[in-house]
């Protein structure tokens, strides 16, 4: 791959030096045609109105600048350093999940393009499996203000989207990463823009053996004297076991616009990924004594038309996600064979179409409608298990079970909502949602939202929301055999938040802005998978969650001269997850206390610093302790774990020449050599470093 993306390149800057170009060569940078990274700071209007679509919304939007900061990022790492939310990450380049205010991953509703990517087994999102440079804006939309998007999200929701190429004429950019553990990353990215048509073509692939050393401190080794008498003891360095991995990423998009208001589009996302499952620090396997390998095939489509009038709008979607996976564990026998002894295959087919409308009725109201079907077939087997009627004994695993399931699901979800604004500081909205998954439909969902702005210099504004939600039971938790639950009943919540924000600053010299919420949710018939005295596990409707707390962040762009800018970004987050369901059994200490891997605290702060073609780049990011089990017992050291700093720092330099732009870039990550985990004996890597180079010709641009 990595040759074939240099051939690519090599051609491609060959034909555009060929090129005769119409226009007086300019030396224009990365950043809206500036020569250096230094942005101008636009003037914050004191009486500039509120978009209609935002009343009451709270929203966290990450713009370009940190999205493609560096190819070798997920959205994983992107929402770690620049958001208030959990990242629950199982290791390098493996599962990555996010939660909102202090509820779990399936509690997160992702969509790509309008199209609703979370999976329909489990329910959540591998952030991990999706490259920061795929994504052109993402927002978070918290708690109540996720209805907006889509049901279910009792924590709220992320929306990932694209857009077309911002550049007239043909554009080429690559980039070509490598770091420690033998890791590489390149990213190539074709772009043509014109009167009418834009496409993009990006591809991505990254591999490493991921073998980076960490010290076990979950295995204690003796020093013994010649008599074998223990005079010592140490904790071993051990390398990450079955860390390797190798992930491509295609994505194509096309757009085309009539000028007569109807614009079309497609996006199509191809993922091909092999990655090896991390052992646990507890398991003391040898590198040969297993193979322990998760591989991913998907394909994810989407055909879009929109019709835009003055004062009204309709679009609709039709789109395609087929998924892949397969895993394999296999054990050695000791003389040389190995056994399989997992061979779990699932196939997912999903089917999307939605129809959106808007009109306004001068600048006062809003109306908007929505409607959005998603039809899952999924089927889950494990090969080396016989089914329960297949006659067939003969050299295979002769358990009589049933595993997995062939099942299927149609879910449709219906929105309406009203905003009106009868004067420059009030804004109000109305927005009801109703979803059937199966044959079983929730009750009407309303979302009340309201804004002020209690000043107009500073743009002061006071927004309070509340909702109902429901979120019913993934395909797993229903039909996987064994353990699926048929009788579960959906989990359905209230939520409140209440919040002020503002917005200070003087063109090209500074801007400051600041938001603090407070929220409040109550989730009930909260599914959790217990263990049964048959040796399995199974989902059950037993817990009342109340979580609440405050989230704060803050934003100061300053420009002391010119050729010097300053951007800071800071989020602060406080979330009690509370059980307040009832007791299991006599001897249940989990009523009062925190979910498990859910931490009450979370911060993090990003830092840039540009003179010119500069840029100094600092990350930091802090989770408190998290406990792994449900009563936050502290006898064993494994029941929490220990809450810990992170930072990451970047430089970069920008070149630009007649032919062609380019940016070196030097990355260190976890600065300060931290020793962590996210999740419980599983290691996450040390200091650790990369290198970017980022060659753009200059070819084909028109101002």
């Amino acid at each position: 791959m990595k040759h074939i993306l240099t051939i690519i390149l090599c051609a491609a800057s060959c034909l555009c030096y060929g090129q005769e170009r119409r226009q007086t060569e300019s030396r224009e940078g990365w950043w809206n045609d500036n020569p250096s990274f230094v942005v101008p700071i636009r003037e914050i209007g004191v009486t500039a109105r509120r978009p209609m679509k935002e009343i009451g919304v709270q929203k966290t939007r990450l713009d370009t600048l940190v999205l493609h900061e560096n190819i070798a990022l997920s959205m994983a790492d992107v929402l770690t350093f620049n958001t208030s939310i959990f990242v629950k990450q199982y290791g390098r380049a493996t599962l990555s999940t996010v939660a909102f205010r202090g509820t779990s991953p399936s509690h997160t509703q992702v969509t790509w393009n309008g199209m609703r990517i979370n999976s329909p087994m489990l329910g959540m999102t591998d952030f991990s499996m999706i490259p920061s440079y795929f994504i052109d804006d993402a927002s978070l939309l918290h708690g109540t203000s996720s209805v907006n998007e889509t049901g279910g999200g009792l924590g709220g929701a992320v929306k990932l989207s694209t857009r077309p190429a911002d550049r007239r004429g043909f554009g080429l950019q690559y980039v070509q990463g490598v770091g420690s553990f033998s890791t590489f990353d390149e990213f190539l990215r074709l772009t043509y823009g014109g009167d009418r048509w834009q496409s993009s073509t990006r591809v991505v692939y990254s591999s490493s053996p991921n073998d980076f050393r960490y010290r076990n401190y979950n295995k204690k080794l003796n020093v013994y004297d010649d008599d074998r008498n223990i005079v010592d003891s140490y904790y071993p360095v051990e390398r990450n076991k079955s860390g390797a991995y190798h992930d491509l990423h295609l994505l194509q998009e096309l757009y085309y616009n009539s000028g007569d208001g109807n614009r079309f589009g497609l996006q199509a996302w191809y993922v091909h990924s092999s990655r090896g499952v991390p052992m646990l620090s507890v398991d003391h396997k040898e590198d040969d004594d297993y193979s322990n390998v998760q591989r991913e095939q998907t394909l994810r489509g989407i055909l879009q038309w929109d019709h835009l009038r003055e004062n009204w709008k309709v679009g609709a979607k039709a789109g395609y996600i087929h998924t892949w996976m397969a895993y394999d564990f296999e054990k050695s026998l000791g003389n040389g064979n190995m056994a399989q002894m997992i061979r779990s295959r699932s196939r997912i087919d999903t089917f999307f179409g939605q129809v959106e409308g808007e009109y306004s009725v001068g600048d006062k109201w809003l109306f908007t409608a929505d409607l959005s079907v998603h039809q899952h077939l999924v089927e889950s087997v494990d090969k080396n298990v016989l089914p329960m009627k297949d006659p067939q004994q003969l050299g295979g695993n002769r358990k009589k079970v049933q595993v997995g399931y062939d099942q299927g699901r149609v879910e449709l979800s219906g929105y309406v909502s009203a905003k009106y604004q009868p004067t420059d500081r009030l804004g109000l909205s109305l927005a009801l949602r109703e979803e059937m998954f199966g044959d079983d439909w929730t009750p009407v969902i309303p979302a009340f939202f309201a804004d002020y702005v209690l000043s107009h210099r500073g743009r002061v504004v006071a927004k309070a929301s509340v909702s109902r939600n429901f979120r019913f039971p993934t395909l797993n938790d229903l039909y996987f055999l064994p353990g699926g639950n048929p009788d579960l009943k959906r989990e359905h919540g209230v939520s409140y938040d209440g919040g002020v924000s503002f917005a200070v600053g003087r063109g090209g010299s500074y801007s400051l802005h600041g938001e603090a919420t407070w929220f409040d949710s109550y989730i009930d018939d909260w599914i959790v998978w217990l263990p049964t005295f048959k040796g399995f596990w199974t989902p059950k409707n037993i817990k009342e969650v109340h979580a609440y707390g405050v989230e704060l962040k803050a934003g100061l762009d300053w420009q002391p001269a010119p050729d010097w800018q300053l951007n800071a970004d800071g989020n602060f987050s406080w979330t009690p997850s509370i059980n307040n369901g009832d007791p299991v059994d006599w001897y249940d200490k989990a009523i009062g206390k925190q979910l498990v891997y859910i931490p009450e605290y979370s911060a993090s702060v990003t830092g840039r610093l540009t003179y010119r073609s500069w840029r100094f780049i600092y990350k930091w990011c802090y989770y408190s302790e998290r406990f792994t089990t449900s009563d936050n017992s502290m006898k064993t050291k494994i029941g929490r774990v220990k809450p810990y700093f992170m930072s990451d720092v970047s430089l970069e330099k920008a070149f630009s020449l007649r032919w062609a732009d380019f940016t070196v870039k030097g990355v260190v990550n976890n600065l300060f050599n931290e020793e962590y985990e996210s999740v419980l004996s599983r290691p996450m890597p040390r200091l650790n470093y990369e290198l970017f180079l980022d060659i753009r010709p200059r070819w084909g641009r028109r101002r």
